[in-house]
């Protein structure tokens, strides 16, 4: 079991990395990550779940006690800013997730899963699942297109068209490394994709729904998927030993990955323009054997990178020239790599994992090893942020020219002050 502080329930950021949400077993609190402090908190009771719209006061509550008035089974939806209870829910067993975006709530059960309009909180859809303790899902945080991404139990034979989501046969437990992609404006499953062998450990979609990151539980290789076609675009080996992936997150602009596990290293990962080959080290499959149903060819993002980046890579191309012999065969083994989706066709399935790209271009090294963390990449500075399940709060600085290294910045307990905040300074509803 990952340590973590005695009065702290829960600990995650917001769908853009601008705000973090506390549980704990006197209340909750919502903290501003840059500038850091503090903007809302309430001490009513144990809180389990704390799930916020992006900055908006609406903020989604789940009680951390078996009594009435603080049930795990019960779901309130909170304007911050009036002080307000908009509506209660409860459900038949403890809830185990929360998921929002501007058009969609999703409640996760452990073998169930129940999704609402959020302007009017009508029920639009349900579904039962295989077992899924740790609530393992992903939910657009962009309006359209939204996805919903979940694991399945059952293997996946190629694409999925239905108008609904598929049949799942009753299993004691998850039985494979396979997803659904569901469409929550329709509200039709629109693909099955076979992700790794191994059940999922983690799940994360890009800000523009374009991008899908898997992790499985042994933890070795990260991928990333094309959406809504489910092409594979990336392979990232974390390393060479299994650990439980916490976290997985992209930067805004789709150019970065972060993921957050149960070593003391949070892993950065490099996407788009040709640079997915610049890692620190070999290439692979999950332990030599994890596979995956994509195509297996590089994706190109052009036009993806932006903000704090475009200025390290106008650097880069500013200083591109003819370089020495080790230079040019770098950039002739880049352009190999940028080229794996064409030579997929033709090489088998070993041959082509062997042009992916590879190891983490920077990393971060935590105080303590043997926590739970969550990983966020901020939207406008270099920075990279990690909250752990000891209630402490990091934010690291990133070199995007050079990678390596971060450098931890900050350091602060989310714990310090759990006195009420009267008011509240998100934004409005």
């Amino acid at each position: 079991m990952p340590k973590s502080a005695p009065d702290l329930n829960f600990v995650a950021f917001n769908q853009d990395y601008t705000c973090i949400s506390v549980g704990t077993k006197r209340g909750y609190a919502i903290t501003n990550c840059d500038p850091y402090g503090k903007v809302h908190g309430k001490n009513e009771g144990s809180i389990s779940l704390v799930e916020m719209l992006f900055c908006t006061s609406l903020v989604a509550l789940v009680g951390g006690a078996d009594s009435a008035a603080n049930s795990e089974r019960k779901l309130q939806i909170v304007n911050t800013k009036r002080q307000s209870v908009i509506c209660e829910l409860l459900f038949p067993t403890k809830i185990l997730g929360v998921k929002l975006n501007r058009k969609r709530l999703v409640v996760v059960l452990e073998q169930e899963i129940y999704m609402y309009d959020i302007s009017n909180m009508k029920l639009l859809w349900n579904t039962d699942t295989s077992p899924n303790p740790e609530a393992i899902v992903a939910l657009s945080s962009s309006s359209d297109p939204s996805y919903l991404v979940y694991p399945s139990p059952a293997p996946s034979s190629g694409s999925l068209n239905t108008g609904s989501s598929p049949p799942l046969p009753h299993t004691p437990a998850q039985s494979s490394g396979d997803v659904i992609i569901f469409d929550t404006l329709t509200q039709q499953a629109i693909n099955l994709l076979s992700a790794h062998k191994s059940p999922i450990a983690s799940l994360a979609l890009n800000s523009t729904s374009t991008m899908l990151a898997t992790a499985s539980d042994k933890g070795t290789v990260i991928r990333v998927f094309a959406l809504p076609s489910a092409d594979k675009l990336y392979q990232f080996r974390r390393g060479s030993y299994p650990a439980r992936i916490y976290s997985l997150a992209f930067n805004q602009v789709s150019t970065l990955l972060a993921v957050s596990s149960a070593t003391d290293t949070v892993h950065v990962f490099r996407l788009g323009k040709g640079l997915e080959g610049a890692g620190r080290g070999g290439a692979g499959g999950e332990d030599g054997s994890e596979g995956s149903e994509g195509t297996g060819r590089t994706g190109s993002t052009s036009g993806m990178v932006g903000g704090y980046e475009a200025f390290v890579d106008g650097r880069r191309k500013g200083s591109s020239g003819s370089g020495s012999f080790s230079q040019r065969s770098l950039r002739l083994s880049r352009a190999i790599t940028s080229g794996a989706g064409s030579l997929s066709k033709h090489l088998p399935r070993g041959m082509t994992e062997m042009w992916e790209p590879s190891r983490d271009f920077a990393f971060a090294k935590l105080p303590e090893r043997g926590v739970e963390t969550r990983v966020g990449i901020s939207s406008t500075l270099p920075q990279i942020m990690v909250v752990s399940s000891e209630g402490y709060f990091y934010s690291y600085s990133i070199d995007l020219e050079n990678g390596g290294e971060c450098t931890l910045m900050k350091q602060y307990s989310l714990l310090d002050s759990n006195d009420d905040v009267n008011g509240s300074s998100l934004g409005a509803d």
